[in-house]
């Protein structure tokens, strides 16, 4: 199993299942502007996994070099990023996505409660998504996994300045500027908690 072929027959599904289910959140967030004139969220961001960074994870984590390992396994191959302006619409967007009929959310991390050592906040799902494609356990329709993370435009910021400085290797004082990445962190969600207070404020006065 070379790089190119980790994803096998089952690599052309990946970007559909990936509009795919962007364009159901997109019609989600429409119908909450319609149905009560706020957004559910700021934006959306998808990717697929290169084949290098799965065969990396699959590496890393003992898994098979093989659509199994990348698609079943892994359950990240297919990534989506909601970020939304108020904490309150991260748990929200959850909810919502809880009870609609085209997935299952079959895990979930926390990490906005109980952000990690870091100061890393966001909130994670995986989703089982049913889709009209065969699967990598031979059924068709087949369901795929999705990795959903919500965060705020804040936490969202943060986490770009984080993951540039992981990347860079030779970076002189790491420890000093995770030090200072962990307190920029706590504040920006501060500024999260009080904005959500001024938001619900507001709506005391609509």
């Amino acid at each position: 199993m070379t790089i190119m072929e980790i994803y096998g027959e089952f690599k052309p599904y990946l970007s559909k299942i990936r509009d795919d289910v962007m364009k159901k959140l997109s019609d989600l967030n429409q119908r909450e502007i319609d149905n009560h004139k706020t957004k559910l969220y700021e934006h959306l961001i998808g990717r697929v996994k290169t084949e290098n960074s799965m065969v990396e994870k699959c590496q890393r984590k003992g898994f098979p070099l093989s659509p199994e390992g990348a698609l079943h396994e892994c359950k990240d191959a297919i990534g989506i990023r909601i970020v939304c302006n108020f904490i309150d619409d991260v748990y929200r967007s959850i909810d919502l996505l809880k009870h609609v009929d085209w997935c299952e959310v079959v895990k979930e991390k926390d990490y906005i409660t109980r952000s990690k050592p870091n100061g890393y906040r966001s909130y994670h799902l995986i989703l089982k998504v049913n889709t009209p494609y065969p699967y990598v356990d031979d059924c068709t329709p087949g369901c795929y996994f999705v990795e959903v993370q919500l965060r705020t435009i804040a936490m969202d910021s943060w986490a770009s300045l984080e993951h540039e400085m992981k990347y860079k290797h030779t970076i002189e004082n790491s420890e000093q500027i995770g030090r200072e990445l962990k307190r920029c962190a706590d504040q920006l969600a501060s500024c999260d908690v009080q904005m959500q207070t001024i938001r619900q404020l507001i709506h005391e006065n609509d």
